[in-house]
């Protein structure tokens, strides 16, 4: 408990450092622990030292903890692709989705989402490096996704996310987050508020450049062992 409390602080610090860099009110840059493979009382100890967002990347597992954590008030956001198969318990069970990157996913989670619980919120991802190996609309087709998942009555589209490629060299960090934002601003869809972008070893850039949210795992957590998952 002592490292989780003393690494959460750490991030703190951090977030609020970058904020004050660029001129940016606390609070301005939310923080989402990313707690894949982490045991159900692993974040029922993050949540007692303040943290209340949790980000989740397979749903099996998610649930597991979701149903072990019923009691707490975590806001849970799934991260990472999705498939057909699973927007059920997705739409029925989180408050945020990141990673929407084709139209027939939105649909089945707004079809899905349950009439008595708020809009889905969701990010769109866009791979803006290119990179065959990742998840996310090309940002030529960004538009044309953005508008017709804004339309759909059971989500509320709040911004863009993007995992750029790994790198220590800070131009190129602020340069690819600079893109995202860049890409969001061109929307031209004011209602739109979310960047989710910046990981453990980036965030500042990612702060630098317009974040709204970082997505934290492991500067809070320590490394993942290797599970298999």
């Amino acid at each position: 408990m002592l490292e989780l409390e003393a690494n959460l602080q750490a991030v703190r610090r951090r977030i609020r450092a970058a904020e004050l860099a660029c001129g940016r009110p606390e609070g301005s840059v939310r923080l989402l622990a990313v707690s894949k493979t982490q045991p159900a009382a692993v974040l029922r100890t993050a949540h007692g030292l303040g943290q209340r967002e949790f980000g989740e990347n397979y749903l099996q597992e998610a649930m597991e903890k979701q149903d072990a954590l019923a009691d707490l008030d975590i806001l849970w956001h799934f991260i990472g692709p999705i498939q057909s198969n699973k927007t059920r318990p997705i739409a029925e069970r989180f408050a945020w989705v990141h990673g929407i990157d084709r139209l027939k996913i939105a649909q089945r989670l707004s079809d899905q989402r349950p009439e008595d619980m708020m809009p889905l919120n969701v990010c769109i991802q866009v791979n803006i490096g290119g990179e065959s190996t990742k998840a996310g609309v090309a940002p030529a087709g960004l538009a044309g996704l953005a508008h017709a998942v804004a339309a759909l009555p059971r989500l509320r589209l709040r911004g863009l996310m993007a995992i750029p490629a790994p790198t220590a060299e800070a131009g190129e960090q602020l340069a690819a987050f600079r893109r995202l934002r860049e890409l969001l601003n061109g929307l031209d869809m004011p209602e739109l508020d979310t960047l989710s972008m910046g990981m453990s070893d980036d965030l500042e850039a990612a702060v630098a450049e317009g974040a709204t949210l970082v997505r934290i795992g492991t500067a809070i957590f320590g490394r993942r062992p290797r599970t298999g998952i």
